[in-house]
């Protein structure tokens, strides 16, 4: 890997996802690089609606991703550094990019404002977006050997989206969209013009408490499967730890599921993942 590439990679990731660049710095060098760059073209991917504010304008940059990973290089791809970044961990830990731009098709999803319609939809968008995010990164801690994550990577992935969308529900909502499953809040007669007015009643109270309760469970699930990974792979899965500081944060503001939760300072963060991979890693 280029590494003046890497550095712009973990450059572009500790400034758009400063969590992930919190959890990358608890792996060992080489693996970290590759894994800050395959961070950074999430982060890249994640905020291209922000960004274009338009779907066209997003779905050609989704579709720029999309040609970089399967090598049609238009306008010389590897001028870009994350690109040149990503395609060097590629190289390196041959890692597979039909799982890569599966991420890049699902991210499709952001540039509209239909609302996400059941679990099993989330479920389906979280596998794509954030659980291959630990599977590669487990594969890299491999040094590019497959490997079989299983409910680890799965289930953390899911609760890891639910409760990044929690976290969110209030700017999001602000914003007219809904990234949490619309079938929790309408079985529990909410609607989305509720949502998006700040309309706090019994009903969405008890949607969010059903979420939480959700991503609990996945959580819970993805500790034994954790600890049956060899020790040396198991780093990947550091924001296991944070993840559950901030689910505890959400479940204490139920109450007010629209105010941003209170957060850990940076060096709380930091110190509460290298503890986890202590205790895990």
């Amino acid at each position: 890997m280029n590494a003046e590439s890497a550095r712009h990679a973990a450059e572009f990731l500790r400034d758009n996802d400063r969590e992930r660049y919190f959890a990358s710095l608890v792996l060992k060098p080489g693996a970290r690089e590759a894994v800050q760059a395959l961070y950074a073209f999430n982060a890249d991917v994640a905020a291209i609606r922000d960004r274009a504010r338009e779907p066209a304008p997003g779905e050609i940059r989704l579709q720029w991703w999309a040609d970089a990973l399967a090598g049609q290089e238009h306008g010389a791809v590897r001028q870009n550094p994350i690109a040149d970044a990503l395609l060097g961990a590629i190289e390196d830990h041959r890692l597979p990019t039909g799982a890569l731009t599966r991420l890049v098709s699902a991210r499709r999803f952001d540039l509209y404002d239909d609302p996400m319609p059941d679990m099993s939809s989330f479920e389906g968008y979280a596998g794509e977006t954030v659980s291959v995010l630990y599977q590669l990164s487990a594969m890299i801690l491999n040094e590019g050997r497959e490997v079989e994550t299983g409910d680890a990577a799965g289930h953390l992935g899911v609760a890891h989206a639910l409760i990044g969308h929690l976290r969110a529900f209030g700017l999001n909502a602000s914003r007219g969209r809904l990234f949490l499953p619309l079938s929790v809040f309408a079985s529990n007669g909410v609607t989305e013009g509720e949502i998006f007015a700040g309309t706090i009643s019994e009903g969405l109270l008890a949607a969010h408490t059903q979420l939480v309760d959700t991503a609990r469970d996945h959580l819970d699930r993805s500790v034994p499967a954790i600890a049956r990974l060899p020790k040396a792979l198991r780093p990947a899965f550091a924001m296991s730890g944070l993840l559950r500081q901030q689910l505890g944060a959400l479940a204490r503001g139920n109450a007010t599921p629209f105010a941003p939760p209170a957060d850990l300072s940076d060096w709380r963060k930091i110190a509460t993942l290298a503890f986890w991979t202590w205790r895990n890693g």
